[in-house]
């Protein structure tokens, strides 16, 4: 590759190429972390695209010579995780004053991985959210995610399970960052 990783907003022309990504990301990223049944069950059921991200224009790509290497974005509004396949009902607004904002969907290309993408998305990410007016931020983080989350700050203040079809369970963490003022 010869062009600098740039980062923009995320399209909804898009969608196929990040869903394509998200699917290889959650199975491949997952080894060492999850069994292939739990990778399997929880990039099937829960990972994918947020539209509403996409439509709030919350929702960034890293893109290098064409390719697209890296995808994640943050949220005022109050689901924690999972695509639209993952979601029903309402997603309200989240009130900045009493509320922290969401960081969601982030997924690396797996040849791509620690070379401080995620890192670049997510203080973007953490800039946007300040400037709207949020002073945290939280985040369900699958056990890949963990170590990230915890080198950028993140205190892990929740562990738990995630249920899904097949009788499977995927061991998730409820992380939290302070991001304004003190």
């Amino acid at each position: 590759m010869s062009g600098a990783p740039a980062l923009r907003l995320a399209l909804a022309d898009d969608v196929a190429r990040m869903e394509a990504l998200i699917a290889r990301s959650g199975i491949e990223l997952s080894a060492g972390f999850y069994s292939e049944r739990q990778a399997a069950a929880v990039t099937r059921h829960v990972f994918g695209v947020d539209s509403q991200l996409i439509a709030d224009q919350t929702y960034f790509l890293i893109e290098q010579d064409g390719a697209l290497l890296a995808c994640g974005g943050w949220s005022k509004r109050r689901t924690l995780f999972g695509g639209d396949r993952a979601k029903s009902g309402a997603d309200p607004l989240l009130d900045p004053a009493l509320e922290a904002a969401r960081i969601r969907a982030f997924f690396v290309a797996p040849d791509m991985a620690r070379r401080g993408l995620g890192r670049q998305l997510l203080r973007h990410c953490s800039e946007q959210a300040l400037a709207a007016g949020f002073d945290a931020l939280e985040l369900a983080a699958t056990m890949p995610g963990v170590p990230l989350y915890l080198a950028a700050g993140f205190d892990v203040v929740e562990r738990f399970e995630l249920s899904l079809p097949g009788d499977v369970s995927v061991p998730l963490a409820r992380m939290r960052k302070h991001i304004g003022p003190l």
